[in-house]
């Protein structure tokens, strides 16, 4: 008998899942637009795109600690449903509070000040606050629920699902509230996004439901806190481990291009109606993605991932080149189905190998290579990459230079997407090798081998 899950899960995997992103995605692709259109664009000193990276930087550090901290009381508390709900409603409040963050404000509040190394500086400072909000709610919390509520029977159709909802966030942001920042309109912008993330938090009060199974974690919590950073426990899963850093690897690829994406395309390729050709490459790649969900378990990964990472770099190599529309949307769809097949893939096989009693902990291990390592290195290897390829853009009316991500970011994503090989290698190969004969890794690869992964 095959494994379901009930109608309610799979509405909380849905809502909870798109809303969230689409929360994070006004975090990681609309703060830095927010920050280059309104505070930085007139600042000579200073590089929007430094102030950028710096924001995604910090943010992941932020992200990453706190969820290290809530997903151990999670587990502590035995509850998801409190955390994900008041958190969702916490963090909505979070995303208006961006709106009230301008340079006119700053000079009312502190006229001696520089506004805009002001308005910069606390609109870093609300990022990291909001982040650690998410981050609570939806990376500690839901991301454990997730695992709580699957079995490994289904949990490639719930991950399926789940690396759809970072598109669908988008397409519903470019086709309904892209028009608002175009026109200025960001208080619209972020109260609307900001409602609706709020009002998740209080339908979570009545659609979530914790595992029956989740009980309280006793133990002393500061000893929890650095469990999966010990060596033995790396030695242990090292299986996990592996697939971490993939991820990771997979992460920074991401990161070097995906930060700086709409302001590329609309600054350096000069097209400014991309909203239907994103929509495009979104619904397609969302499309082929789930098309390629019916091949796992009946072909190997030995070549399902192989696949997936040569789509990778022929899309992304494409995009080095393309400059027109037609040329894009090709090119994206390639590299955006290449991109969601790896990470469907890794993402379940990581699930797999989380230990069921530690879950909400491993939610901040999963951040460590998921987030703070791939929004560190990523953007800032964007903006070096950008910065001496010499990109620049001359704004028609008054004359004055900015830097502009140029398309060497996405050459540079091939190549550190290429580095996915060597955690591959040791994954994939471990019984071939006769490196761990007899232990998890090499029952694992054989599994990978049969194409009948526990998914």
């Amino acid at each position: 008998m095959k494994e379901k899950l009930g109608a309610r899960v799979w509405l909380g995997i849905i809502l909870f899942g798109l809303v969230g992103q689409i929360a994070w995605m006004v975090e990681n692709m609309y703060l830095n637009v927010y920050l280059y259109k309104t505070v930085t664009y007139d600042l000579n000193a200073t590089s929007a795109m430094v102030a950028t990276s710096a924001m995604v930087a910090s943010s992941a550090v932020v992200a990453t600690v706190v969820t290290l901290f809530a997903g151990g009381l999670s587990d502590r508390a035995g509850k998801r449903k409190l955390f994900i709900s008041i958190g969702y409603i916490f963090w909505g409040a979070s995303v208006f509070a961006f709106a009230l963050i301008t340079k006119d404000n700053s000079s009312k509040l502190f006229p001696s000040a520089n506004a805009v190394v002001l308005t910069t500086v606390m609109i870093i400072v609300m990022d990291c606050i909001m982040t650690a909000i998410g981050s609570t709610a939806n990376d500690a919390a839901f991301n454990a629920w997730i695992t709580d509520v699957t079995t490994p029977g289904t949990r490639a159709k719930a991950e399926g699902v789940l690396q759809i909802m970072p598109l669908a966030a988008l397409l519903v942001i470019f086709g309904i509230f892209d028009s608002f920042t175009q026109n200025g309109q960001w208080m619209l912008f972020f109260g609307v996004l900001g409602g609706v993330t709020t009002l998740m938090g209080v339908v979570g009060l009545f659609v979530i439901k914790d595992s029956p199974t989740l009980a309280p974690k006793k133990g002393d919590f500061l000893k929890e806190l650095i469990y999966g950073f010990r060596p033995s426990v790396v030695r242990q899963n090292r299986d996990l481990y592996l697939i971490y850093a993939a991820i990771c690897v997979i992460g920074i690829a991401n990161n070097i291009y995906m930060t700086y994406l709409i302001i590329y395309v609309e600054y350096f390729l000069g097209i400014t109606d991309y909203v239907l050709m994103l929509g495009a490459i979104l619904i397609l790649s969302a499309v082929f993605s789930v098309l390629f969900g019916f091949l796992r378990g009946k072909i190997s990964l030995r070549i399902l991932l192989p696949a997936a990472l040569a789509l990778y770099t022929v899309g992304g190599t494409l995009m080095f080149f393309a400059r027109n529309i037609w040329f894009v949307s090709v090119a994206g769809i390639i590299m955006m189905t290449g991109y969601l097949w790896e990470m469907a893939l890794l993402s379940a096989c990581m699930r797999d190998n989380t230990p069921a009693d530690k879950v909400g902990h491993f939610q901040g291990i999963r951040m460590v290579f998921s987030v703070l390592i791939p929004m560190c290195l990523g953007p800032f290897i964007g903006a070096y990459v950008s910065s001496t390829s010499n990109g620049v853009y001359v704004d028609p009316t008054t004359g004055a230079e900015q830097p502009v991500p140029t398309n060497y970011i996405f050459l540079a994503a091939v190549i550190v997407n290429l580095l996915i090989i060597i955690p591959l290698a040791f994954m994939l190969y471990a019984k071939k090798k006769g490196e761990r004969e007899g232990d998890g890794a090499a029952a694992y690869a054989e599994t990978l081998e049969n194409g009948n992964e526990k998914q």
